[in-house]
């Protein structure tokens, strides 16, 4: 079959790998219909998240057909449509029974200490193979596949894999309350949800900080306040516009990729940056939190900041004294899939948002090299970009549809005033 497959820094290659078989009794072999590329790929591609293992399928965002199934899947048959939540969880220990799927004491082969476990990912979390292939082994399949309902188109689902629900997951952690004021740092896949989260949890007003223009413009038909930081200085702005109080709540979901302003940088004019390597990159762990400090530094005054950006183990700069000051409340991990995907489908189905008009392309597997660099080049219209592994008769292959409208269509699609708060229901 065909997958796509990292073999070293800047080299992936799309190829043919082994077909996935059962491996245990809990493991389930789905057919993927839908992937998707996902901004924390691009971290182990740029190799500012290390310890990628050379022959890893990448892909943690995947919707499918289950084609087979252990004698211990007892809640799923051959044939089931199914959505694949990106972390891995057993079901059974004691995080997974309070619902801390990502922190999960089994499904992490490299023991209860090493973290998440998730799809196409480093060696510290596996490491499993991904779902950008044709298809994928699915391991505690009875807890880490959700049936979907046939109403749920693909294009919906696959963005109820991870980016839906992350953003949700970072809304939720920043504590959003009936009027708050909320800023969103990064205008990305993530954060688009966390923007559309963010209201419906009842936030009173967002503002989306950003530099491209694509990006601020989908957030702002949301309603979205936005904040081009190459224009202006973001922290400043947010002050002046929220009275000189600051946000109530501000959820990073840039991470260690953040790309920096020339004149909003975060260096005092006699600090000198941190040290970059030969090839110009900044130092593992010493890459400044550009995102983060801003959120710290714009953030009220006994307020919430949630980080679902990813950063790498060794990451060491963070403003903690500023935060310790301010008495700011710090939320941040990797997302619970598990347990926020049922709830997600609820709402679509309810038709309270439209996932799906976060995509702005859809490719054939075929072109999924060039895909990866377009989006790593951030070129203009790209935000989401789904692949088709096959198609849905298993033929293998796909015609390219592009959505033209998607970065000018209203997202989501329903009016952000009219949107309930979830928990009174």
């Amino acid at each position: 079959m065909k997958a796509v497959v990292f073999h070293d820094v800047g080299d992936i290659r799309l190829e043919d790998v082994p077909e996935p078989r059962i491996e245990a009794p809990t493991d389930a072999i789905v057919r993927l219909t839908a992937s998707a590329i996902c901004g924390t790929d691009l971290h182990f591609v740029r190799g500012t998240v290390s310890e990628m293992k050379p022959g890893t399928i990448l892909g943690h965002e995947g919707v499918g057909i289950v084609e087979a199934v252990g004698e211990d899947v007892r809640n799923l048959q051959v044939g089931d449509r199914v959505v694949i939540p990106s972390t891995i969880a057993c079901g059974n220990c004691s995080y997974c029974r309070a619902g801390y799927y990502a922190q999960c004491d089994t499904a992490n082969p490299n023991g209860k200490e090493a973290g998440t476990a998730f799809y196409g990912g480093p060696a510290s979390t596996g490491p499993f193979h991904g779902l950008q292939a044709e298809k994928a082994r699915i391991p505690y399949a009875n807890v880490g596949l959700v049936k979907l309902p046939p109403e749920i188109s693909d294009d919906q689902a696959i963005l109820l894999s991870d980016i839906f629900p992350t953003g949700y997951f970072g809304a939720e952690m920043a504590e959003i309350k009936d009027g708050d004021t909320v800023a969103v740092f990064g205008c990305g896949p993530v954060g688009q949800f966390a923007i559309a989260s963010a209201k419906l949890l009842g936030a009173g007003r967002v503002f989306a900080i950003d530099q491209y223009e694509d990006r601020l413009r989908m957030a702002q038909r949301q309603g979205a306040e936005v904040i081009d930081f190459n224009r202006e200085d973001p922290v400043e702005t947010l002050m002046r516009l929220t009275g000189g109080i600051g946000v109530d709540r501000a959820i990073d979901a840039v991470g260690v990729d953040a790309e920096h302003s020339a004149c909003c940088g975060h260096a005092e004019p006699d600090e000198a940056p941190p040290a970059k390597g030969e090839n110009g990159q900044w130092k593992p762990g010493d890459a400044p939190a550009q995102a983060l400090e801003w959120a710290v530094q714009c953030v009220a005054k006994a307020g919430t900041v949630s980080i679902i950006g990813v950063y790498p183990p060794n990451a060491r700069t963070f403003p903690i004294g500023m935060a310790m000051n301010k008495n700011i409340t710090m939320n941040m991990g990797n997302c619970h899939h598990r347990k926020y995907i049922p709830r997600l489908i609820e709402m679509v189905r309810a038709k309270r948002i439209e996932p799906e008009k976060i995509l702005t392309q859809v490719k054939p597997m075929t072109d999924v090299i060039a895909a990866f660099e377009a989006f790593d080049r951030r070129e203009n219209g790209w935000v989401k970009v789904e692949l088709l592994p096959q198609r849905l008769d298993g033929t293998g292959g796909s015609e390219e549809t592009l959505i033209d409208k998607a970065v000018a269509d209203t997202f989501p699609a329903s009016d952000p005033t009219t949107m309930q708060n979830p928990r009174s229901h």
